[in-house]
This record gives C-alpha cells, sequence and structure tokens, in this order.
C-alpha cells in the first residue's frame, strides 16, 4: 500500500495545508493508502492522519544559497536504506502547497524505484516538491551526504537549492514527471497564462512565492481542489 508522506516544520505551514493536501489525495488517488505528516507539531491537524516524528537531521545546515533560502536537507532521510521500517515499502513525497485536480493514479502507479519532478525552471535538475520512491533505493542519497562538503559539491556542478540539488547531483539521469504526464508548475505555466489550468492538468506546483491559499484563491479549480486552508 502506498504511503503518501509531507513534512511539517517551521511557522510557514500550518496544520490546516496538511488537512487540506490529505483530502485532495484522499479525493483523486482512488487506490488504498495512507497518509502521514511527518512532524514535531502534530497539533490541529486531522486525527485520521498519521503522524510520525521529525528526527529533524541536518536541521541546522543552511542552504548554500544563503539563509534566505529554504533548507530542507532533513528530507534526505527518505533515502535512508532502512526507510522501509518507518515510511512502508513504497511512498510519495508532496510539498503543502501541491494542488491536485485531477486522477493522480498514472503518476503514482507506475513501476520505477524512483520518480521525481522536472524542474520546470532548471530542466537539467530535480525539483523537490514531488518525488515516490521504492524505499531503499537510492541509498546512496542518504549514505554519501556530508554537511561539510555534499551542498557545495551540488552547488558547483550547477544545481541549486538544498536537498534537491543534492539529489540533482547524486540521481542524475532518474526517471521524472512534467507536463506530459500532466504535472505543471504554477510559476512558469500558468501564472503567465493568466492563471488558466490545463486541460490535462493533474498536479500543479507552487514553487517559489505565490501559494494556492494567497495568490491562488481567486481561481476557481483552486477554491475547488484546496478547501480549508
Amino acid at each position: 500500500m502506498l504511503t503518501v508522506l509531507c513534512y511539517k516544520w517551521g511557522d510557514k505551514y500550518r496544520a490546516a495545508h496538511v488537512n487540506a493536501l490529505a483530502r485532495q489525495v484522499a479525493r483523486h488517488y482512488a487506490r488504498p493508502h495512507r497518509f502521514v505528516c511527518i512532524t514535531n507539531d502534530p497539533d490541529g491537524i486531522d486525527p485520521a492522519i498519521g503522524i510520525l516524528p521529525d528526527l529533524e537531521d541536518y536541521a541546522d545546515l543552511p542552504s548554500p544559497h544563503g539563509g534566505a533560502n529554504p533548507s530542507c536537507y532533513r528530507r534526505l532521510r527518505l533515502f535512508h536504506p532502512n526507510a522501509a521500517e518507518w515510511y512502508g515499502e513504497r511512498f510519495v513525497l508532496l510539498d503543502l502547497d501541491i494542488v491536485i485536480t485531477g486522477d493522480v493514479v498514472p503518476l503514482w502507479d507506475r513501476p520505477d524505484e524512483f520518480v521525481i519532478y522536472r524542474d520546470p525552471l532548471y530542466p537539467r535538475q530535480f525539483c523537490g516538491s514531488m518525488f515516490m520512491l521504492h524505499a531503499g533505493m537510492r541509498p546512496e542519497i542518504w549514505e554519501f551526504f556530508d554537511p561539510a562538503r555534499s551542498p557545495l559539491a551540488a552547488r558547483r556542478a550547477g544545481y541549486r537549492g538544498s536537498d534537491q540539488a543534492w539529489i540533482s547531483y547524486i540521481a542524475e539521469g532518474a526517471a521524472t514527471w512534467g507536463p506530459e504526464d500532466g504535472v505543471y508548475s504554477y510559476r512558469k505555466h500558468i501564472a503567465p497564462n493568466r492563471g488558466k489550468l490545463p486541460a490535462d492538468a493533474r498536479v500543479t506546483v507552487w514553487h517559489g512565492a505565490a501559494k494556492p491559499w494567497r495568490e491562488g484563491r481567486a481561481l476557481p479549480w483552486v477554491r475547488e481542489n484546496y478547501a480549508g486552508a
């Protein structure tokens, strides 16, 4: 059975965002699954949502692009060789600002050991907003990571971000999702088109400053699918 994971830490996101994401998954993924939030602050999260502790690996390690940029290195634990013990045999990680508008079965029922969203702004690299993994695959992403050297190595290789830069550096050539799969970037594909959602859209990734509960409130397709946050 698939596990759908999200993280919540700090004060940027609220329990309402976790609950809204879980409702979207239940609506658009008609397969047995469990929804789990990795957090040390579960207050307000729907009791039906599973909770796992955030072990806060590398939580104090800043982004190599400066303190104003997000640092998500804690998510590298998902590539731990023993990941199945905590997260199940197969799991999908989603950012809390994802908007799901269509059937995601074709995205999540594919057999690849690892699939990740292809960054629309830097197509040579990956975006960590959504990825799927058979637990225990790609263990080198966890095992080879060195907080003193790895972020700079990924940056020197031309990759941007924190965990996603390291994943791009180590897992070059991995399978990806993109517009051909119905996975779109709000910033790249939709905002320039006056917020019009492509007819084949399944998932919209809101990477960057714009968020569905702010800028997206005026868009009917966001209000319909991202309710309650």
